[in-house]
Parts: structure tokens; C-alpha cells; sequence
């Protein structure tokens, strides 16, 4: 398992309508800008690259994926900052595969 709920068990304090909410809104975003992030590589596009890495950071956070989390950092630190695009190339599909990953389990795990 590559996730780890005890930051939303923190939070729900016993509501698992309030889990299984945060669970959905996370396979709702975060493959839709997953393919944005994409797209804005592809596109050289560090601005888009910046926000999108921006926006999925805290949805890994969440969800316990330090690892993720620190991947999603480093693309958005060198989208901010116009970096090594090579660099962010090389990071994303690593990125990626996790995302995947999980959003599988969660949907196995949850019957979403």
C-alpha cells in the first residue's frame, strides 16, 4: 500500500462519509491534472507546470505519500524557477507511475 490515511482519520475524527469524500475528491482532481502536468511539459510550459505540481502536492500530502509529495516539490520548485526541463522530464514518470498506483488502490480499496 502506498498510501496511508492517518492524516484524514486525524482529520475525519470517525466521519468516514468525510473519508470516503476526501478519497473521491482526489480521484476526481488529481488524474485530470496529472494529464494537465503532462500536457505542460510537453509544452515547455513552466507556469502551467509550477500550478499543477503546486495543486497535487497537498493531495498527496494528505493521502501520506511523502515520497510523492517530495516529487510533486521538486517539479514544482523547477517549474517556479525555470529549471532543467530534462530534469523534470526525468521526474515525472515516477511521479506518474505512483499517482496511478494509488488511484487504483483507492478505487479497489474504497469501491469507487
Amino acid at each position: 500500500m502506498i498510501y496511508n490515511l492517518d492524516k484524514i482519520n486525524e482529520m475525519a475524527e470517525g466521519d468516514d462519509d468525510f473519508i470516503v469524500s476526501v478519497i473521491s475528491v482526489f480521484l476526481e482532481e488529481v488524474p485530470e491534472d496529472m494529464e494537465g502536468l503532462e500536457k505542460a511539459i510537453n509544452g515547455k510550459d513552466y507556469e502551467n507546470i509550477y500550478k499543477l505540481a503546486h495543486k497535487i502536492k497537498p493531495n498527496v500530502d494528505i493521502l501520506g505519500m511523502e515520497q510523492t509529495r517530495a516529487m510533486a516539490l521538486d517539479i514544482e520548485t523547477l517549474g517556479k524557477s525555470e529549471g532543467s526541463l530534462g530534469e523534470i522530464e526525468q521526474k515525472f514518470p515516477e511521479l506518474k507511475k505512483d499517482i496511478l498506483q494509488v488511484v487504483a488502490e483507492l478505487k479497489k480499496d474504497f469501491d469507487l
